[in-house]
């Protein structure tokens, strides 16, 4: 996947900050989920199904092999905890 800096910049423009995860010779950039995205797919039981409904609402461009190929799928599923990670919060008793 050939992206120019120009696009990228418009993306984050778009999207927010952005992800790109590559197996092989195939990658996609996503974007961080947000409130929404999270709660759509957390309605979701089956959790392979809860990771394409991410992916794909995440998606922002990439080689659309990776959906289509499971074991791109699964090699980019496992990556999309770096995407989805959280700060770290810290609570004092007062």
């Amino acid at each position: 996947m050939k992206v120019t800096k120009e696009q990228i910049e418009e993306w984050k423009e778009k999207h927010g900050e952005l992800f790109q995860i590559t197996v092989e010779d195939k990658s996609c950039i996503l974007r961080k989920p947000n409130r929404k995205d999270l709660s759509y797919a957390s309605v979701v039981k089956d959790p392979i199904k809860m990771s394409e409904v991410l992916l794909n609402n995440l998606w922002v461009a990439g080689d659309e092999d990776i959906k289509k190929d499971d074991t791109l799928f699964m090699a980019v599923v496992n990556k999309m905890d770096e995407v989805l990670k959280v700060k770290e919060a810290e609570v004092k008793k007062l």
